[in-house]
């Protein structure tokens, strides 16, 4: 024997948020790419720290050195 839904009923209207509606069940629609906009409004040169650098170094020195030729 199931228990009894019980109604929520219609918030009231002082809550500082406005409730989302649920999201869309099923496939996400499609989204045409062809309409997109990319930008890049990043400066020419993009400051990093050492840390930065190592981490950098440490996980892709293969794929640089492919890229770029060996370290020297």
């Amino acid at each position: 024997m199931s228990r009894p839904r019980t109604s929520l009923g219609v918030p009231p209207d002082d809550l500082y948020i406005d409730p989302e509606p649920w999201p869309r069940i099923g496939r996400p629609p499609k989204h045409d790419v062809e309409a997109w906009t990319v930008t890049n409004d990043w400066p020419d040169g993009v400051p990093i720290t050492d840390a930065q650098l190592d981490v950098f170094e440490a996980w892709f020195a293969d794929l640089f050195d492919e890229l770029f030729g060996p370290h020297q």
